[in-house]
């Protein structure tokens, strides 16, 4: 690689280490996205299935600790305890907002500048639990952590089920002859009913154009499933930049 790059290089070059992240991270990104017909063996698709999937557990703690944050402060607002464990609650959330944005940039590849720090008006500790109180950035990426819980589900459900389906259709020609040798069934059997005069139902995927179709289905399915993949991440990208970015 040469030392001279162009603009378009130094453009997808992106410096983290913004508002409240401790260090500067780097994240390169790549220029445009690969053709469709590469997106299926592309690292950019599966760094893309990867967020998805290793959301749900990151969704799943944000979540609980969120709610669970806010019921106890929300109940013992009455008293002084309260106070301190909405405060602790923006502190938490800002922390979970801070992993969203290095997720976000490793594997999105997009950067999101974080929020600038939180401002302390008054000094002491009363000080410090107002300020986190007052804390706009902190509310925001509470919010954040409570709206994309059921999006992250939703996510991971959808791209796991078309993922597996669309590479079992596509290579069921390679395994196909395992229900004969180790099944009473000749290939993938789709439905085997009786109906109410007493008529048995049965379809088996074995004939060679059964074989034939039901991969070609599969690589459609996985072609599909690159640009669902993809729109799904975009909602991320876009909640990311709005909630958790300045």
């Amino acid at each position: 690689m040469s030392s001279s790059r162009s603009m378009e290089d130094r453009e997808w070059d992106v410096l983290g280490g913004h508002g409240d992240d401790p260090r500067p991270a780097r994240a390169r990104r790549t220029a445009r996205r690969p053709a469709a017909w590469r997106a299926p063996l592309s690292a950019h698709y599966y760094r893309e299935v990867g967020y998805v999937l290793s959301g749900l557990p990151v969704a799943i703690a944000g979540f609980v600790v969120s709610i669970t944050l806010f019921c106890v402060g929300l109940g013992t607002f009455v008293t002084a305890l309260g106070l301190p464990v909405l405060g602790a609650l923006t502190s938490v959330a800002r922390g979970f907002g801070r992993l969203e944005r290095a997720r976000v940039r490793g594997m999105l590849a997009l950067d999101v500048p974080g929020p600038e720090p939180v401002r302390q008006v008054r000094p002491g500790g009363w000080g410090a639990i107002t300020a986190r109180l007052a804390d706009a950035a902190g509310w925001k990426a509470v919010l954040y952590q409570v709206v994309m819980f059921p999006w992250a589900v939703f996510s991971f459900c959808v791209t796991l089920v078309f993922l597996v389906l669309g590479w079992a259709f596509a290579l069921y020609p390679l395994y196909h002859w395992v229900f004969r040798a180790y099944t009473p069934w000749n290939g993938y059997r789709v439905f085997d009913f009786y109906d109410s005069d007493g008529v048995r139902h049965l379809y088996e995927v074995q004939a060679p154009w059964q074989i034939a179709g039901l991969s070609v289905l599969g690589l459609l399915l996985v072609l599909l499933t690159t640009q669902l993949v993809r729109g799904l991440t975009n909602v991320n990208r876009a909640a990311a930049q709005g909630l958790l970015g300045r």
